[in-house]
């Protein structure tokens, strides 16, 4: 009698807490809808750092272009995504007759008046605005628009050496920074402002304004990828946002693979994992960690 073969016992588990922020959603459900009515929508940049999502769009008729692009643009309808604008942007679209579709958002629309409120309220006292983000970053493009183009941007401790710290300084943080690095480079401004003004240091001010939805997801991963033999973290290559939460999978465990397509997975997967943890960025759709999660299944027979 022929015996039957026993299916390996593997577990997969999709991370519940992984996928689209809800600013990057809202951007997709509304240029879905715009499509769904038969109009020409462009999208002024990558709507999410994620080639699968970007493909599925423009199978619906979703049309990405450059600033370049846009500036040449007229009597078009363009999408802003969740990242935003800087007040240049509106400019050109009013002059050039484009209908904005503004998918800004909100957490990012907010920070934007933020800023500009504040920078129009320093400019007599000669003070800074900081931003902590990553230079040429689209919502930092669309925060420093905000200032004139004259907000300080620092990414790392070697660039605190742009701050004057005889002026006042009011530091923000792009919503997608790890809080962590953010509350270090707090203290390191405040230290230094100290220093240069012992007798009288100048003024300093900081807003957290890092989205609770992205900096929650640094203890959710790391508790997620410690319960998991082998962890998948699934990104798109240009996503910031997906190259920290990976490095967060790496710290608490070794065996995280990174890839952005299912073609990308290699099998046998490596040490014969029996628990198997799927997650990725706040711009990974669902729906690809589940297609990746079916390839597997698929493979070990599960």
């Amino acid at each position: 009698m022929k015996k039957k073969k026993m299916k390996p016992n593997i577990q997969i588990d999709l991370d519940q807490h992984a996928g689209f922020c809800f600013g990057v959603e809202n951007a997709i459900k509304i240029a879905e809808k715009e499509l769904r009515e038969g109009k020409k929508v462009y999208c002024l940049g990558q709507i999410v750092h994620n080639e699968m999502e970007i493909n599925r769009l423009e199978k619906l008729g979703l049309t990405t272009i450059d600033h370049e692009t846009f500036r040449k643009l007229k009597n078009a309808r363009v999408l802003i995504r969740a990242h935003g604008e800087p007040p240049e942007t509106y400019r050109i679209a009013r002059e050039n007759n484009i209908n904005l579709i503004d998918a800004t958002c909100p957490i990012v629309a907010h920070l934007q008046d933020k800023i500009r409120t504040c920078y129009d309220e320093i400019t007599k006292e000669k003070g800074q605005i900081v931003i902590f983000g990553k230079k040429g970053h689209a919502e930092v493009i669309g925060l420093i628009g905000q200032t004139g183009n004259t907000a300080i941007v620092i990414n790392n401790e070697k660039d605190l050496g742009k701050i004057d710290y005889h002026r006042p300084v009011y530091l923000y943080s792009q919503t997608t920074r790890d809080i962590h690095e953010y509350e270090r480079l707090k203290q390191k401004i405040q230290q230094k402002i100290r220093e240069a003004g012992k007798q009288q240091p100048a003024s300093f001010i900081s807003y957290n304004t890092i989205c609770s939805q992205v900096s929650n997801r640094a203890p959710e991963l790391e508790k997620f990828s410690k319960e998991h033999d082998l962890i998948i973290f699934v990104s798109g290559k240009n996503s910031s946002n997906g190259k920290f939460l990976y490095d967060v999978c790496r710290r608490n465990n070794p065996n995280t693979l990174f890839i952005s397509l299912p073609e990308d997975l290699e099998f046998p997967l490596p040490g014969n994992p029996k628990r198997i943890g799927i997650s990725g960025a706040t711009s990974t759709p669902s729906w690809l960690m589940e297609k990746i999660s079916d390839k597997i299944r698929e493979f070990y027979h599960l």
